[in-house]
C-alpha cells in the first residue's frame, strides 16, 4: 500500500519530566520530532482536509500526552506517546518519535530518546 509521511521538527513544550529532585519541582522544556507513515487510502482532493490525515491531531496528541502528567522517565513518555498514536490514527502504519531534553547537560544541545514502531 502507498504510504505519505508527515513529520514534525523541535515540537517545544515544557513537560513535567524527570527523576531527579529539581525535575520533580518544575516543568523542562522538551523537543519532539515525529516522522508518521501513512497509508494512503484514498486520492487527495484539495478542498476536502478529510482525504488526508490532520496533522494538527497528530500534534495535540503528541503535545497532550507529553504534558498532562508527570513522567519520570523520557524512555516512558516515548512509550505513552507511541502507544497514544497508534490507538488514535489507524491509518498511521509507522511511527518514529524522537523526544530530547534541551537543558539536561552544558555540554551538549540535547540529550533524549528515539523509538520506532510499525504495525
Amino acid at each position: 500500500m502507498p504510504t505519505r509521511r508527515i513529520f514534525f521538527s523541535r515540537l517545544a513544550l515544557d513537560a513535567h519530566i524527570g527523576i531527579l529532585e529539581h525535575e520533580l519541582r518544575t516543568t523542562q522544556p522538551l523537543h519532539v520530532d515525529a516522522e508518521f507513515d501513512v497509508n494512503i487510502t484514498q486520492q487527495v482532493h484539495d478542498q476536502k482536509l478529510q482525504t488526508v490525515l490532520d496533522y494538527r491531531l497528530l500534534r495535540n496528541a503528541i503535545v497532550e500526552e507529553c504534558t498532562q502528567v508527570h513522567v519520570n522517565l523520557l524512555e516512558t513518555l516515548c512509550e505513552k506517546v507511541v502507544e497514544r498514536l497508534l490507538r488514535d490514527f489507524p491509518d498511521i502504519c509507522q511511527v518514529k518519535i524522537r523526544i530530547s531534553k534541551p537543558l539536561a547537560f552544558s555540554d551538549c544541545e540535547a540529550v533524549g530518546i528515539e523509538v520506532q514502531r510499525s504495525r
